[in-house]
């Protein structure tokens, strides 16, 4: 991202990041509201179950997004022992990656619908270019959160689609092995292998299946 800064693309770098930090905010907020479904106030105790984005960005791990392209964004903090289901947890992991992908066919379809009304105000490019990514954005962490690597999401959704002789030993061995593996993985991506090319390439193959309008 610094790049656009180097290059002069100074209204890029800004809706680039305004598009991450609307994404992320809505994907820490999907699971503090879906823990607070299934009974756990740990996250809206926390000051988490908010769509203010103070509340949910860490700029330490935006910085490192806007530097390197991988970052995070604060943990949901969960109390597993207060959920009210035995599912709860996969449900609570779902909805990160949910809430993106809801997000990203609501904003893109908004603007398809804008756009088939004839509005003015969003016929400019630099408002397609907005849009185009905050959508594209959602769809990317959409994917890369169901990866199913800890600490991604994606690990705890796994188990539920495994025998259940099988998800303890599958747990533990993620918890233990999963963030080197990802760690290790981010570090080939950076170094110039292709290891991640393939979820911008998705999430762009993605967009036309959500587009409802137009």
């Amino acid at each position: 991202m610094l790049v656009l800064l180097q290059e002069g693309e100074y209204l890029l770098f800004a809706m680039l990041t305004v598009a991450l930090i609307i994404s992320l905010t809505f994907h820490e907020f999907g699971h503090a509201a879906v823990a607070k479904m299934f009974g756990d106030d740990t996250a809206e105790r926390a000051g988490r179950l908010t769509l203010n984005p103070i509340a949910h960005i860490d700029l330490f791990g935006l910085l490192l997004v806007m530097t390197v392209g991988f970052g995070y964004a604060k943990p949901v903090p969960t109390n597993p022992r207060n959920f009210t289901s035995k599912s709860a947890d996969l449900w609570v992991s779902a909805a990160g990656p949910m809430m993106n992908l809801l997000l990203a066919i609501l904003v893109w379809n908004f603007y398809l619908s804008m756009i088939g009304a004839g509005n003015a105000l969003f016929t400019g490019r630099e408002v397609l270019v907005f849009f185009l990514l905050l959508a594209q954005i959602n769809l990317l962490l959409m994917i890369f959160n169901l990866i199913p690597i800890a600490p991604l999401d994606g690990h705890y959704i796994l188990p539920y689609f495994l025998p259940e002789r099988l998800r303890p030993k599958v747990n533990s061995f993620n918890r233990r092995v999963g963030p080197y593996a990802l760690l290790s993985l981010v570090v080939l991506s950076l170094i110039g292998l292709p290891i991640f090319s393939w979820l911008s390439t998705l999430s762009r193959a993605l967009l036309p299946y959500i587009s409802w309008t137009g």
